[in-house]
């Protein structure tokens, strides 16, 4: 049967394993070698070449080496590309690895400059701002995109929804105004679940496997959906830098897309009635979540996304009260990070985009949350006690 007639929960379940009948087993197997036989010397060298090249490993290929190739990874990434609707996924170590390979791939192609909008994660913002991969940056609203490039632009990197003000931009309007420059859409906080970018023309997809995709705090991941050129363009760049994923974060990342859409449908749902709560109370003077009303006057959650996702902000009003209410939740965990079965808080500005300029910074008064899968009624109560204290 085609897949493609399979709903986004199917295929979440049965992606990156058809090889399995075959091995006689019903789970992917995790495969630990850091190297492999070489059946002689002139096949080790021809596979080196490939895979070091950037192409995918050929059915009796040996692998030669993990830096190049590994069996639970390309499972992972297979099963990734399949819920994204791209042509090829590359995994990495993380998630900043994964975007500097991107980054990497433009310097070496002598395209170095990058078209970025704010708000962005503060890792992303801040390997920008530096150009320490030897990229230049050009930082730009929605509309100024198109007037921003020039004959060196290599990159258009946006996020939506953006980190932590939950920022919507319409995709198409952006791919429409970088032209022939191809789109990065750093897709983390809406999943394939939500939004699938390569369907309104970007050209490629942004994740960090570390939040929702993985799902359970315990895998730091990252990858790249994209079309077969341009994986090809970074796979050499993963494989010279050793920035490849580990097999046993690809076996917890790919184990943990079996239950992502009804991760993410629940803590949306959660999510929705917590935003509405904290809209309603008094000691909150903002609330950033799109399934608000009046908060997605373009019309997007319903049309370019499925729904408004799991992570909201809101903002207190000055860095003393956030820092009170980070510190005085006793379900919610205080920590960075998103996307797993736990709730969490953390103060953007103090930690996650410590890093990133003054002027482009979360304002003081906010914190971020990431709505697990526990009672939202029990959410809201712990919130009530840290907000009265």
């Amino acid at each position: 049967m085609n897949s493609e007639s399979f709903s986004v929960e199917t295929r979440a379940v049965h992606a990156g394993r058809a090889d399995l009948t075959a091995l006689g087993v019903h789970v992917p197997p995790i495969d630990l070698s850091s190297t492999y036989p070489l059946p002689d010397v002139e096949a080790g060298g021809a596979a080196y070449d490939h895979l070091s090249g950037g192409y995918d490993r050929e059915e009796g290929q040996t692998a030669v080496y993990q830096r190049l190739w590994s069996p639970g990874v390309a499972r992972f990434e297979e099963a990734l590309a399949e819920l994204e609707g791209g042509e090829a996924g590359v995994a990495f170590a993380s998630g900043m690895a994964a975007l500097s390979a991107v980054l990497l791939a433009c310097v070496g192609a002598g395209t170095p400059h990058v078209v970025a909008v704010r708000p962005l994660y503060g890792g992303s913002d801040h390997i920008l701002a530096t150009g320490l991969l030897g990229t230049r940056v050009t930082w730009t609203t929605a509309d100024g995109i198109a007037s921003a490039v020039e004959p060196d632009t290599g990159l258009v990197v946006v996020e939506t929804p953006a980190n932590p003000t939950l920022d919507l931009l319409d995709l198409r309007e952006v791919v429409a105004a970088a032209g022939s420059v191809p789109v990065l859409v750093d897709n983390t906080f809406a999943t394939p679940v939500l939004q699938r970018p390569l369907e309104h023309g970007a050209t490629l997809v942004l994740h960090s496997v570390t939040k929702f995709l993985a799902g359970h705090g315990d895998v730091l991941a990252g990858a790249v959906v994209t079309d077969a050129g341009w994986a090809r363009r970074i796979r050499p760049v993963r494989a010279i830098t050793g920035a490849i994923l580990h097999p046993l974060s690809a076996y917890l990342a790919h184990r943990g897309l079996q239950t992502l859409a009804v991760r993410v449908r629940a803590q949306q749902d959660s999510a929705q009635v917590v935003a509405r709560w904290l809209s309603e109370h008094d000691a909150v003077e903002q609330v950033f979540y799109p399934g608000l009303e009046g908060a997605d006057p373009r019309g997007l959650v319903g049309t370019q996304m499925a729904g408004p996702g799991a992570v909201l902000s809101f903002d207190l009003g000055s860095y003393e009260r956030a820092a009170a209410v980070a510190t005085g939740c006793r379900l919610i965990t205080h920590a960075v990070s998103l996307g797993g079965v736990d709730t969490l808080v953390q103060h953007p500005a103090a930690l996650t985009h410590r890093v990133v300029a003054d002027e482009a910074k979360p304002g003081q008064g906010i914190l971020r949350l990431s709505v697990g899968l526990e009672s939202p009624q029990d959410l809201i109560a712990d919130l009530g006690q840290a907000l009265r204290a």
